[in-house]
């Protein structure tokens, strides 16, 4: 059965690393007979949350920007793919407005599978775990029955392509074969 997957990344660079991975989760997901889109949020214009708790009862945002569009994909998705670069061992700070702003809508973004990429210079894994640590305290517990499905590290990565080398490669685009 065909699977609607919305990939959302947060790089920056242009065919950056954790571009390069979302391409190679793309590919496999494609593959796989799935239907794939992609959000760069580097294209859209997503403001900060003023935390005016309006959107509490009215579950809309008082904010007109692109965060209703990316919303709505999200409902909509069964499968969420998150991809952030790692700046000073954390997601960088686009990833982190984008799930702020997700607060109008988060009960409504439930029975989702998710995917985290992240890509980061260190070589440690278990460097990373703060990035991994605050997008599991947004689907674990936040979302309803949220289920993550996997995580590819694209460490050692500090200039473009450095990750074209990576056993990430082939963990993205196995994981996008069978999202």
């Amino acid at each position: 059965m065909s699977k609607q997957i919305l990939v959302i990344s947060a790089s920056f660079r242009k065919n950056g690393n954790s571009e390069t991975l979302c391409n190679q989760f793309i590919k496999g997901a494609l593959e796989a007979g799935n239907r794939v889109e992609r959000i760069n949020l580097n294209d859209k214009h997503i403001n900060f949350c003023h935390g005016c708790g309006v959107c509490n009862n009215t579950h809309k945002c008082v904010q007109k920007d692109d965060m209703e569009e990316i919303l709505n994909k999200m409902v909509e998705a069964d499968v969420i793919v998150f991809a952030t670069p790692v700046y000073f061992y954390s997601m960088n700070g686009q990833m982190k407005t984008f799930i702020d702003r997700c607060v109008p809508r988060y009960t409504e973004i439930s029975n989702k599978e998710f995917y985290f990429i992240i890509a980061a210079a260190d070589t440690c894994k278990q460097n990373m775990q703060r990035v991994l640590e605050a997008f599991r305290g947004f689907t674990e517990d936040c979302l309803d029955n949220a289920k993550e499905k996997g995580i590819i590290y694209g460490t050692g990565a500090w200039n473009i392509g450095d990750i074209q080398s990576s056993p990430a490669m082939d963990e993205a685009y196995q994981a996008g074969l069978h999202a």
